[in-house]
């Protein structure tokens, strides 16, 4: 489904469900408009599962996850989840109704009144980060909205007036984010230097805005790339991937695996769901 865009603007609304009525199991994303969109990546909804209920892990993506649980009227039930370097475990069931919103890494950081740092590895509720008042009232709006299109425009008119900073990064952190991304094994010095900050600053800047070091930032954009080439296979060659991404050998690959999603590589490959950072939790 696609609601009018201007030329070369990607579809704001698609939706991953055949029908147009909501029906079980459906997911849908909506884009932002500048100037939220150099922030947030998407504004999703999640209705239903194909099981009545199960628990999954889900991998860390060193961004911010802000997860609204439409099914309830308790501010505390909806959440904003920080940059993890950790695995967490959600309970998903068939009467799942969530409408959320994934920032791009360091996105959510003029929307806070604290550095992201301080959300490293665990979430807050939403009456915390608006106050139970205005939290209250996004829900009853969203509630009464009723129809999925309505709630995404609900919710990004809600965050252009949320924004307790400028809508922008410090510029060492708008360098360092795509050149920490494309870069295997990037030097935090080299990256220092070319934004004219001395180490110890970058890295406290970085951190403050993105919520992790650079260095554990660079570390889960490598997992992820891992993640993404073993997708559709059944079959991976772990020290052709460890040679491939930059690691030092297959157990340098086995220790991030341990240490990012609590698994060892082969177990990640036998628990995957259709959700690629999203694996089954057994026994």
């Amino acid at each position: 489904m696609q609601i009018g865009r201007t030329e070369n603007e990607r579809p704001r609304v698609k939706t991953m469900c055949p029908d147009v009525a909501e029906t079980v199991n459906t997911f849908r994303f909506h884009f932002p408009q500048s100037p939220l969109r150099g922030f947030i990546e998407r504004f999703w909804y999640w209705k239903g599962h194909t099981v009545s209920h199960s628990l999954e892990r889900v991998l860390p993506t060193a961004t911010v996850e802000l997860v609204i649980d439409l099914g309830s009227a308790r501010t505390s039930k909806s959440v904003i989840s920080g940059p993890r370097s950790q695995s967490s475990i959600i309970r998903r069931t068939a009467q799942d109704e969530l409408l959320g919103i994934h920032f791009k890494p360091g996105g959510a950081f003029p929307f806070l009144r604290l550095p992201l740092g301080e959300l490293h590895n665990i979430h807050i509720g939403i009456d915390d980060l608006w106050g139970e008042e205005q939290a209250s009232q996004l829900l009853y709006l969203l509630h009464q909205a009723g129809r999925t299109e309505r709630r995404f425009q609900i919710l990004e008119a809600w965050m252009m007036k949320a924004t307790s900073r400028p809508l922008n990064h410090h510029t060492a952190v708008t360098f360092a984010l795509p050149e920490l991304k494309r870069s295997l094994n990037p030097s935090m010095s080299q990256v220092a230097a070319k934004v004219n900050l001395s180490q110890r600053r970058f890295i406290q800047v970085f951190s403050n805005e993105v919520g992790l070091t650079p260095k554990l930032f660079s570390r889960i954009q490598r997992f992820n790339r891992v993640l993404r080439s073993a997708a559709f296979s059944d079959d991976v060659d772990w020290l052709e991937i460890a040679m491939s991404f930059g690691y030092f050998d297959q157990g340098h690959v086995i220790h991030d695996f341990r240490e990012f999603s609590g698994l060892t590589p082969t177990e990640y490959l036998g628990l995957r769901t259709e959700h690629l950072r999203h694996v089954r939790v057994t026994g």
